[in-house]
């Protein structure tokens, strides 16, 4: 038990600094400096007020920018491995499959999460130098359900590489992702103004697709609504965790059947 254990912390480890490694990482981290700086510090019209919306729009780049580094870190973990055949020494260490998938899945979420807490310590002292609070509750509610998802969307790019090529899972899942992050919520309003075939596709995804909305508090974040209540808050956290595992499993499932 405790030599698996070993196994997999080298794997996070490995993968973590693995990732941070790739120049596109430090270069989306500069490009959110250039945008996310200017962007959260203007005051439209000379109205502070006004402000919020800027902030909703710096945390919506937020979303955008966090999406493309779980998608990107998530879909070149097992890509990479088998093109440069690096996996074979991996798992002859001896490592088990599964252990090489979590580590590797977990040194992916750990990158990921180190680059949202860059963007939300960046954001948030942007709102502290224009007397606004730093660290509320709604703000910790804000990130650790930005992260959860953050962790969904790794394991759904996991389990996409088995499945389709880098690229076409990322074109995939970069369509779904923001789908329902904008739509999610109006699907079965929707289907109910159609009919046949269409409505129960558009109740299908409304059932099974990530709902990416759910952990969205950008507009609380914002205006200033504040947190949600405790029960809602861990119900989406679990929702997340679940989804995640239940991703991690099907991603398993077909690296075990994938022959090496």
């Amino acid at each position: 038990m405790k030599g698996g254990m070993r196994r997999i912390a080298a794997l996070v480890k490995l993968s973590l600094l693995e990732l941070w490694r790739r120049n596109d990482m430090f270069v989306l981290l500069v490009l959110a400096l250039v945008l996310l700086v200017p962007l959260s510090l203007a005051r439209p019209f000379g109205t502070a007020g006004a402000t919020r919306y800027f902030d909703e729009a710096a945390l919506l780049l937020i979303w955008g920018y966090s999406l493309f580094v779980a998608l990107g870190t998530g879909g070149r973990l097992f890509s990479n491995e088998f093109a440069n055949r690096t996996v074979y020494p991996l798992l002859a260490k001896p490592v088990s499959r599964g252990q090489l998938l979590l580590g590797k899945y977990l040194g992916a979420v750990a990158a990921s999460w180190s680059a949202l807490a860059f963007f939300y310590v960046l954001w948030a002292l942007s709102a502290l130098l224009r007397g606004g609070e730093l660290l509320t509750p709604c703000f910790f509610q804000a990130f650790v359900l930005h992260a959860t998802f953050m962790a969904l969307a790794v394991a759904a790019a996991v389990a996409g590489s088995f499945l389709l090529t880098p690229s076409a899972s990322a074109t995939l899942l970069a369509i779904l992702f923001p789908g329902m992050f904008f739509f999610g919520r109006r699907l079965l309003d929707y289907a109910e103004n159609v009919s046949g075939v269409l409505r129960g596709l558009v109740a299908a995804v409304y059932w099974v697709a990530p709902h990416a909305e759910f952990f969205d508090m950008r507009q609380r974040l914002v205006h200033g609504w504040g947190g949600v209540e405790a029960g809602v808050f861990l119900a989406v956290v679990g929702y997340g965790v679940a989804y995640s595992a239940v991703l991690l499993l099907v991603a398993r499932f077909l690296f075990n059947r994938k022959s090496l």
